[in-house]
This record gives structure tokens, C-alpha cells and sequence, in this order.
């Protein structure tokens, strides 16, 4: 971690550039770029009309985020007909040495003008976290507010909330450990299609067999557990229940 200090009419302005920060957002940088390069290529292929081209150009920019600014796209006419190769695209090299000189150098303004600059970055990353939080709260749980209107409730809702990303995190550190290169999202859509089912079958004295099986995972799949090192458990023992009486209407009855 490298820094510089100034302190102007007590605050602190903090110029801070670290090493790890470089090479991670150099690397996502990199991984969007392709991505968008390739994007682009593929739609030079495709015969489209302006419309057409500025949706999919909509779609491609909202996946690339700041990286679409580094390249320029050359629009058709207006008026041109659909057909292929209907826009040129170049990488601004300019824009990209700019990108590159700015990745991992944050600029920081503190009150705190006492505090020692490991504190800030600190401080710093923790409040990085907080905004991750909420990203995934909203974007992987899907949590959305509800308009309960017992206290109770409210207080049950905030704490599934909150279980629920308890183990968001508990499987990040997993992955971390044992899988570095795949999301939560990742292994939750993957391991999904591993589905419980209850199987019911009728015997002569009128009851009902029910067996509680889970599908068999896939080769994928049992690559991940194993990756995650987890066990599913044993498959459970059936069950026999009596079918119970449903009565008829009486309408029906008669």
C-alpha cells in the first residue's frame, strides 16, 4: 500500500494505491473487455437494421458497465437498410492508458484527520462491504421490502433476511477455501437441479407408501460437491400413512 496525505481545513485527503487492488481490477477489467469485444464481433455478423443494432448495443453495454466506454462504435445511418457488418468499432487506446494508470489509485476524504492512513483504507474497504451486502441482499436473495403490519412480523422478515445471507457469506468463505473461482450464484444455480420429490404409492389395504427421494446428481454436480467437499445425506426411509376419508358434498351424495 502506497500513500500521500493532505490535510486541508481539518480534513484529510488521502491518495492511496495498492498493489492487490491493480491486479483485481486489471483482471476484471480484462475479462469485460473480452467479452465485449467479442460481443461486438459477433453482432458485425448478424444482418440488422438500426434499431435492432442499438437494442443489442443497449444490452451489450448495460453487461460491460464502464468498459464500454473505452471502445467507439461507429453507427449506421438512419435510414440504412439491415444488413451485415451494419457498424465499425475501434478500441480507444487513449482512454485505455487512462484506465490503466487510474485502476487500484483511490482518492479518500476524511474528517478523521488523526487516524492513520491503514485506518482509512481500512475503513474504506469495510464500507466496500457493507455496499456488497446490499448488492447481493438484492440481486442473489432477491430480498424485497414487504409491508407486514405486525411487529412481529417485521421482526421474523428482517431475521430470514439476515439467516439467509448468514449463509451466503458461510458459503463464500467455502468457496474461497476450496473453489475460488465460483460465485454463490454460481453453485446455487448449478446444484438447483437437484430436486426433492414424494413418491406416493397405493397399497391393497387402502394406505399409502411415500418415499422422499432426492435426484441423482449429475456428473457436474457431484464434481462441485466433491470440489466443496459435502456429502448429501443418506436417501430417507419410506413412510406409510393411512389415505385419508375425504367426504362428498351432498350434492354429490345424492
Amino acid at each position: 500500500m502506497q500513500v500521500k496525505l493532505l490535510e486541508r481545513e481539518g480534513e484529510l485527503y488521502l491518495l492511496a494505491r495498492s498493489r492487490g487492488r491493480v491486479d483485481k481490477e486489471r483482471g476484471m477489467r480484462i475479462r469485460r473487455l473480452k467479452r465485449l469485444l467479442k460481443r461486438l464481433k459477433q453482432l458485425q455478423t448478424q444482418k440488422l437494421d438500426r434499431d435492432q443494432l442499438l437494442l443489442k448495443l443497449g444490452a451489450a453495454k448495460k453487461e460491460a458497465g464502464r468498459v464500454y466506454a473505452l471502445v467507439q462504435i461507429e453507427l449506421p445511418p438512419k435510414q440504412q437498410p439491415a444488413q451485415v457488418g451494419s457498424f465499425q468499432f475501434r478500441l480507444n487506446r487513449e482512454k485505455l492508458r487512462q484506465t490503466r494508470r487510474r485502476e487500484g489509485h483511490y482518492l479518500l476524504r476524511s474528517n478523521l484527520a488523526h487516524e492513520s492512513p491503514a485506518k482509512l483504507w481500512q475503513f474504506y474497504i469495510q464500507l466496500i462491504e457493507v455496499e456488497q451486502a446490499f448488492k447481493e441482499l438484492k440481486s442473489d436473495l432477491a430480498i424485497r421490502p414487504i409491508w407486514h403490519q405486525k411487529d412481529e412480523r417485521i421482526e421474523a422478515h428482517i431475521f430470514l433476511a439476515f439467516l439467509a445471507y448468514c449463509l451466503q457469506v458461510s458459503l463464500k468463505a467455502r468457496l474461497k477455501a476450496h473453489a475460488p473461482g465460483l460465485t454463490p450464484r454460481a453453485v446455487l444455480d448449478k446444484l438447483a437441479g437437484i430436486q426433492m420429490v414424494d413418491v406416493h404409492l397405493p397399497t391393497t389395504d387402502g394406505r399409502q407408501l411415500i418415499l422422499s427421494r432426492y435426484s441423482e446428481p449429475d456428473a457436474d454436480q457431484r464434481l462441485l460437491l466433491a470440489q466443496l467437499k459435502l456429502q448429501l445425506p443418506r436417501q430417507s426411509p419410506p413412510r406409510i400413512v393411512a389415505t385419508p376419508h375425504i367426504p362428498l358434498p351432498a350434492h354429490a351424495a345424492l
